[in-house]
C-alpha cells in the first residue's frame, strides 16, 4: 500500500509519517529528503525535479508498504494516481507557527542567535510558512491542497492536526485495515 501525508509545514506529517513506520511494516519516506540538497545551510538548495523524482520513485517502488510525508502537488501528475491512500492533516494556522518557532529554535539553537544568515533563513522560512492560508499566496497553500484533493482518484482521509498522536495513528491504522480487507463478492 502506498500513503501519501500532506498539509501545512509544522502539521505534523514527518511526525506521523515516523510513527506509522515504527508501529507497521510500511517504510518511511520524508520528501524535504529528495527535495534539499545538505549543504551548509539546510533547506536553501533544491534537487532538480527530475533528479528527485528519479530518487524518490527508486525508493517509493522497492518497496511494497511506503508512507511519504510531504506535499508532491508539484513534482508531476504521476504522483495524482500513485496512492492508495491520502492522508490530508490540517492545523489551525497560530499553533502550527508555534510548532515551527519551537523547532527552528531546537534546529538551530545557538546558531539562530548568532548566524545573521541562519537568522535570515528562518525568517524568510516562517514568513513564506505563514502564507499557507492566504488564498492569494502562489507557493504551497490551503488552496492549493483543497484543489489538489478534488483531483485525486483514492480515498483521502482528512486529520485534525490537535488530535493527539496516539489516537491519529489508530485512526490511520483503522483506516489502512479497512483498505487493505478483500472486497465482498455478490
Amino acid at each position: 500500500m502506498k500513503i501519501l501525508l500532506f498539509g501545512a509545514s509544522g502539521s505534523g506529517k514527518t511526525t506521523l509519517g515516523k510513527e506509522i513506520e515504527k508501529r507497521t511494516n510500511f517504510v518511511h519516506l520524508d520528501a524535504d529528503d529528495y527535495y534539499w540538497k545538505r549543504t551548509k545551510y539546510p533547506f536553501t538548495e533544491k534537487i532538480p525535479l527530475a533528479l528527485r523524482n528519479k530518487r524518490i520513485t527508486t525508493d517509493f517502488k522497492k518497496n511494497k508498504n511506503v508512507v511519504i510525508s510531504g506535499s508532491m502537488l508539484t513534482w508531476g501528475k504521476e504522483w495524482k494516481t500513485a496512492f492508495d491512500l491520502v492522508i490530508f492533516i490540517r492545523l489551525e494556522n497560530n499553533e502550527r507557527m508555534k510548532r515551527l518557532q519551537k523547532r527552528e529554535i531546537e534546529r538551530y539553537r545557538d546558531k539562530l542567535l548568532e548566524d545573521e544568515k541562519t537568522q535570515q533563513i528562518s525568517k524568510e522560512y516562517l514568513n513564506w510558512a505563514n502564507q499557507y492560508e492566504n488564498p492569494n499566496f502562489k507557493g504551497s497553500s490551503l488552496t492549493a491542497h483543497h484543489e489538489w484533493i478534488k483531483s485525486l482518484n483514492c480515498k483521502v482521509l482528512k486529520i485534525d492536526g490537535m488530535v493527539e498522536l496516539n489516537n491519529t495513528v489508530e485512526k490511520v491504522l483503522t483506516t489502512i485495515k479497512n483498505l487493505s480487507l478483500p472486497s465482498p463478492t455478490t
